[in-house]
């Protein structure tokens, strides 16, 4: 059989390290279930440890049950679901997904892991956002994944996209079909221990050449002298037989009535169900139950499962609760979620059981169900959504708990992105609503609006509510700074800096939180002028009172991504991996999963200044897969700009037009510090190196004439000053590179403390007046890789025209530094150009003059990867790498990949074995 012979080899990969991923699918009863038990009991043989789990119906609502359960039997400690501290609504599923990653990482560190989840198809949004991110993150580990789903019950794009995902990072698909007919005859001849004839293979096709039901089948017909075996042949005694589903009909009716109504109330608890419940439903004790459970039990309906009992596979289940009404059945679900009820605790499992029974108006199963999305409202975001719009359906628009229902779908709904719904719910409640709760779902109305890229609606919005007398402080707070990042966002800077000036004149009636909202405020304004040191004053003062006062948890990790962002622009890139590494923190503890991505995105500029191209494309990548998990794709657009830039700097020039198209079709960037500038640029450096130079000066026009948008353009991207004196140099409008020259040279002139201002303007002036100097002083001090190989080819193009009175030697120099520079950082697009000119110079550079890096050995990693190897090898995680290097985790695991890939290995065990061996001295303690 391939699928077992493609698993024994994966499980041989596992004892040397090598992880991997199988996904398995198809209907029920084809031999999903037994392919994993077959695994696991050949992993165990093997020494692998394993840890299995399934999905069930029932539990489907209940945060990572599946993972979990499976790792909890396994002995292990789980902290998934403690807050660490946390208060308020914060969203918990970062912290989740972290608290569950690490007894894998344990459970990985003292040897090989075979982990199986069956029934994928009944698995929570969380297991399956989970899965999605684990098995990429733990792709360097000996852990093997074996993930089961049946089809055939409709269309879960949910788990549709997932197995789609896990397939294209590499994981292997076994699609499990019906048998064909040598299969069959090979069941066949192993169950009746003989040679089926014609008569007997003909018989089988009432099963559908499904496995399960052709076992059961046999087993069957066997037990009641349906064949006869003679000189190792079997044929078939003439009878009647039913068709296959009727077999396990007649299986169930042979049982007495008493077992078959147990066997019905079971059903109705779930595949797996627990004998206590069981009882409590019958309204009999345990020892009451004994008889109909062996009975069960003996005739191969149900088996024990730890401490449970399950129906013996999924069909059967299925026949039982078939010959349940659906009135009855749901009476049953009723009378079980009752039961849960009555225990206390959490209303999740009772939920699950009402969500099948209640009725429209039931206003018990409905309080339930709105008690059940609040508890996982936190930690599962999508699964209160489901439970939230469930219970509106089900609710009169005239039932008074309407408009709480509401509010808790909206919340559901904008944490997991479906920002259009929440808003959309919103407006009919907000005449219903008691003012109370009316001013909060206008200030979530308003926090939506500014998500989807509508500030200009959020700050109108926000201000709406400010105008009621009666809003509470904690929401006049959050309103007023929703406002304030509206007109940030909106660059509406100078009615913002009213609003903050007023703010501030009056702290002692204002929130915390207005106030952190108006020093955020100052310190862009302060920015945008040119007054730097102004704008770290705010952004300190309002870090100072979002770390000591009482603030909405969203204000800190944006108030250090904009002082990440501000040590970005000053090239001063350690102090900026490390404000966002705080970000980072912050959005994870404090649960402010909106903003996910955006650490990645804020490190993917930091690298990129840095000339590290290959971290800034990983650091793109792993935001926008993180903004695409998440439900926030509105952070997509920043990620694209990035990745434009980067491919105009490789010469891929398709890639890069695709990124840009991409760009101008998704939504707005929902509160990006940088966004609109960035795509802008972009969008003309993209323009120029197609040669269309008009187009780019159509792009940047508002930016040579509006000297404040100019001047913000220059602060936020230094290498810009040059690029665009260049580019209206090229156009033939000698008036514009003026004015970016006299911006450069006033930034630089107010801001003596920050260097990068000075060169940056140097290297603008350089190029408009053909001054030498200049350009030779930025090709010697710029702090941009890039930036100084750029200043040095323009030197070499002053030097190298003939009006130039200095020598050609100078001019072939300049070149070289150049064209080392850009090949350096992997700029070879513009490295390409420099050849070029030095070929008209009489000069052959190939560019494999440069020692270059060969494409697989150690000599082929990149000096990241490298470093990320020794990291790894020394044992590290890759979180707790990704500290250490300023990366997220996501690009860590994508360098993994990549160092696997070049050095034809495939666990962290063969890694540490060639550190081992190149660099003893790295594993020896000093």
């Amino acid at each position: 059989m391939g699928e077992w012979k493609l698993l024994v080899g994966l499980l041989r990969a596992a004892l040397v390290g090598r992880g991997g991923a199988v996904l398995v699918e198809g209907p029920s009863g084809v031999g999903k279930s037994h392919l994993l038990d077959v695994a696991a009991t050949a992993a165990e043989g093997q020494g692998v440890r394993v840890v299995r789990g399934s999905a069930d119906e029932l539990t489907q609502l209940i945060p990572l049950a599946p993972l979990t359960s499976a790792l909890e039997r396994s002995g292990c400690r789980i902290r998934v679901g403690e807050n660490a501290g946390i208060a308020g609504p914060a969203d918990r599923r970062l912290l989740m997904l972290e608290q569950l990653q690490e007894p894998l990482e344990t459970l990985t560190a003292h040897g090989p892991v075979l982990l199986t989840l069956d029934d994928l198809q009944w698995a929570d949004p969380l297991t399956l956002l989970a899965l999605r991110s684990l098995t990429r993150d733990l792709a360097s580990s000996p852990l093997l994944w074996i993930l089961a789903r049946t089809t055939g019950g409709g269309h879960d794009l949910r788990l549709d996209c997932l197995f789609n995902t896990l397939e294209r990072d590499g994981a292997t698909r076994i699609v499990l079909t019906a048998l064909d007919d040598e299969a069959v005859a090979e069941v066949v001849t192993d169950v009746l221990g003989a040679a089926p004839g014609p008569d007997v293979l003909a018989l089988t096709g009432v099963a559908d050449a499904n496995p399960f039901m052709l076992v059961d089948l046999l087993d069957k017909l066997k037990r009641e002298g349906v064949f006869q075996i003679s000189d190792g042949h079997a044929r078939v005694i003439p009878t009647r037989l039913p068709p296959a589903h009727a077999v396990t009909r007649q299986r169930l009716e042979e049982l007495s009535t008493r077992t078959r109504h147990l066997l019905q109330v079971a059903g109705v608890l779930g595949r797996s169900f627990s004998v206590k419940d069981l009882a409590e439903m019958l309204g009999e004790s345990t020892g009451d139950l004994l008889p109909m459970l062996e009975e069960a039990i003996s005739a191969g309906i149900v088996e024990s499962a730890g401490h449970a009992l399950a129906f013996r596979h999924d069909l059967l289940w299925q026949a039982v609760t078939e010959t349940l009404s659906p009135a009855v059945r749901r009476a049953l679900h009723g009378e079980a979620g009752e039961m849960l009820l009555r225990r206390g605790g959490s209303a999740v499992p009772a939920a699950a059981h009402l969500i099948h029974s209640a009725g429209r108006g039931d206003v018990s199963a409905l309080l339930t169900l709105d008690r059940a999305a609040r508890e996982v409202l936190r930690s599962s975001p999508q699964t209160a959504a489901d439970l939230a719009t469930r219970a509106l359906e089900l609710t009169d628009p005239a039932d008074p708990g309407w408009v709480g229902r509401v509010a808790t779908a909206v919340d559901a709904l904008t944490a997991i992105g479906r920002l259009s719904e929440a808003a959309d719910l919103v407006g009919p409640a907000l005449s219903r609503a008691p003012s109370g709760l009316a001013h909060r779902l206008r200030c979530g109305l308003a926090y939506i609006l500014l998500l989807s890229g509508r500030p200009a609606d959020a700050v109108s919005e926000a201000e709406g509510v400010l105008g009621r007398p009666d809003i509470s402080d904690d929401l006049r707070g959050l309103a007023e700074w929703t406002v304030f990042w509206g007109l940030i966002s909106l660059s509406d800077l100078r009615k913002g800096e009213r609003r903050a000036t007023a703010v501030l004149a009056e702290r002692e009636r204002h929130s915390d939180a207005a106030a952190v909202g108006a020093l955020l405020m100052l310190s862009r304004c302060a920015m945008v002028d040119g007054r730097i040191a102004e704008s770290f004053d705010h952004v300190h003062e309002a870090l100072r009172i979002a770390n000591s006062g009482t603030v909405e948890p969203v204000q800190r990790p944006y108030a250090r991504l904009m002082l990440g962002h501000l040590h970005r622009c000053l090239c001063q890139f350690e102090a900026a991996d490390l404000a966002v590494q705080a970000a980072q923190e912050d959005i994870e503890t404090l649960g402010v999963t909106v903003l996910a991505a955006q650490p990645a995105l804020f490190r993917a500029r930091v690298k990129l200044a840095a000339g590290r191209l290959d971290d800034a494309a990983a650091e793109a990548q792993a935001g926008m897969t993180i903004a695409d998990e998440l439900g926030t794709q509105g952070f997509v657009r920043a990620g694209l700009s990035i990745l434009a830039y980067i491919e105009v700097r490789r010469g891929d020039m398709d890639a890069a037009v695709r990124h840009i198209e991409r760009h101008a079709a998704e939504p707005g960037e929902a509160g990006m510090l940088f966004g609109s500038v960035l795509g802008r640029w972009v969008e003309a450096v993209v323009a120029e190196a197609q040669g269309d130079r008009d187009r780019a000066m159509d792009i940047l026009g508002s930016t040579y004439t509006d000297m404040e948008r100019q001047r913000w353009t220059l602060i936020t991207a230094p290498l810009a000053a040059a690029w665009m004196t260049r580019l209206a140099l090229a156009a033939g409008k000698r008036p514009y590179a003026q004015t970016v020259v006299d911006t450069a040279e006033q930034l630089a002139k107010n801001n003596p403390d920050y260097p990068i201002f000075a060169v940056a303007g140097a290297h603008a002036r350089g190029l408009l007046h053909a001054d030498p100097e200049a350009l030779a002083f930025v090709a010697a001090n710029h702090p941009q890789r890039w930036e100084r190989a750029s200043a040095a080819e323009d030197l070499g193009s002053l030097l190298a025209d003939k009006s130039c009175p200095i020598g050609h030697e100078r001019a072939v120099r300049s070149f070289d530094q150049a064209h080392d520079g850009y090949q350096r950082i992997g700029a070879l697009r513009d490295a390409a150009r420099v050849r070029a000119r030095l070929r008209e110079l009489g000069v052959r550079r190939r560019h494999w003059d440069q020692p270059q890096r060969p494409a697989f050995g150690w000599d082929s990693l990149t000096d990241t990867e490298r470093a990320v190897a020794e990291l790894i090898a020394r044992g590290m995680t890759n979180r707790q790498a990704a500290a250490r290097m300023f990366l997220s985790p996501h690009t860590v695991s994508t360098h993994l990949r990549r160092i696997f890939a070049k050095l034809d290995i495939g666990s962290r065990a063969e890694l540490t074995r060639i550190l081992t061996q190149r660099s003893p001295d790295l594993f020896t303690d000093p």
